[in-house]
């Protein structure tokens, strides 16, 4: 039996420059003043967004940041798709903001850089260092301790660049959180309208390359060139008009949403809408929206509308604690769901962003709740200060 032990990321440092320290639009990462001689790019009225790449501080961990220009398209299956579902219909049309979204799905060396920080954190405290108090509680953070028995989890292999999977979605919103106070980058999950829209890049076919399904191979790991060999390494397959790589298939990816049979019709009559939204916000333990299709997945399943819910109860069926872990599944289809993550153009003030990182729903609260009050977690703080205390910390043992 597998059993994991996670604790939730309570709140964050957000480190924001203002007045004369404020960098200029033009000044900000994948954003140029003037326009590229060549690669892709996407003009906006704050300069010209560039592909970027990403450091994680502290490390030699690296991922890519590609431009999603704004645009308005109609968000999930005509009545003339065969394989459409009915949490996909009726159609609506929606007007999406630029951003950039991350060329693959979170990878291994990139989460497990996240997942280092418990044995961190515990270091802190031993030593009496970067201490949490109730004044600075609010800008701390517990890591997800160590996996006991990973065999589940990495049945089909760590590699680095493979997929990281079996998170939930509230350990995926987590993790953006922190990378967001450590890079002072705004970074979030996408919600299901703009993760669509960055899947089709500009088509409106069941798939980014057309209708015709026998093509899927040649952009997807799914079931019919996978069988049961889990994830495979990110950016094997073709990618798609913008340059995204396994938007279809090799893992299905967390949005901020949350599933629901019942489609768009709650948004009936109150177009034009913004991405935002559209957005269904969780209140409910489960369940919420993976979407993409996965290596399990058949052709329909990978579709761009494609969606399914999450199932905590059946998830996490084989996880040994009470309460269950609010970071980790322990069942499948979780080894076939990951994440990407995105960073919209125009940021939000810290007190809005904090609805697309926060607990909401008291179920996970109070679970949260019981594991810090049964020692099973350790609290730390996170700002752009955390890398080189970490470093501090290295050369003392």
């Amino acid at each position: 039996m597998v059993l994991y032990r996670l604790i939730l990321v309570t709140a964050v440092v957000w480190c924001v420059a203002s007045g004369a320290e404020a960098l200029s639009a033009a000044e900000l990462p994948g954003l140029v003043r003037e326009k590229p001689a060549s690669g892709r790019f996407v003009e906006t009225d704050r300069g010209y967004m560039v592909p970027y790449t990403v450091t994680i501080p502290g490390s030699d961990v690296t991922f890519e940041m590609l431009p999603i220009p704004g645009g308005t398209f109609v968000l999930g299956s005509p009545d003339s798709d065969p394989h459409g579902q009915p949490s996909e219909r009726p159609p609506v049309r929606v007007t999406v903001e630029p951003f950039w979204m991350a060329k693959t799905e979170v990878t291994w060396a990139e989460y497990k850089q996240y997942m280092a920080l418990y044995q961190v954190f515990k270091k802190f405290v031993s030593t009496q260092v970067r201490l949490v108090t109730e004044e600075n509680r609010l800008d701390a953070i517990t890591a997800p301790t160590e996996l006991y028995e990973p065999s589940f989890t990495f049945e089909y292999g760590d590699n680095p660049r493979q997929a990281a999977v079996t998170m939930t979605q509230l350990a995926a919103k987590h993790y953006s959180q922190w990378l967001s106070a450590v890079t002072g980058q705004q970074f979030r999950l996408p919600c299901e309208a703009e993760w669509e829209y960055a899947c089709r890049a500009g088509s409106q076919t069941a798939y980014c390359f057309g209708d015709d399904p026998t093509r899927l191979g040649e952009y997807a790991w799914y079931r019919d060139n996978c069988g049961e060999g889990g994830q495979r390494p990110v950016g094997l397959k073709k990618p798609n008009a913008w340059e995204l790589h396994d938007m279809h298939g090799n893992v299905a990816e967390w949005v901020l949403d949350e599933y629901s049979d019942e489609g768009y019709a709650r948004l009936a009559g109150r177009e034009p809408l913004t991405a935002l939204e559209t957005i269904l916000w969780p209140d409910e333990l489960w369940p919420r929206m993976v979407k993409g299709g996965s290596w399990e997945s058949d052709a329909a399943g990978c579709r761009s509308a494609a969606k399914f819910g999450s199932n905590d109860p059946e998830w996490k069926s084989n996880d040994p604690n009470l309460p269950k872990s609010p970071w980790w599944f322990t069942d499948d289809p979780a080894r076939g769901v990951g994440f990407r993550l995105i960073r919209p153009l125009r940021e939000l003030p810290l007190d809005e962003m904090r609805k697309f990182w926060a607990i909401d729903c008291e179920e996970m609260q109070s679970d949260v709740d019981y594991r810090l009050q049964e020692g099973r977690g350790v609290l730390g703080i996170v700002d752009r200060d955390l890398p080189q205390a970490i470093q501090t910390l290295k050369a003392t043992e």
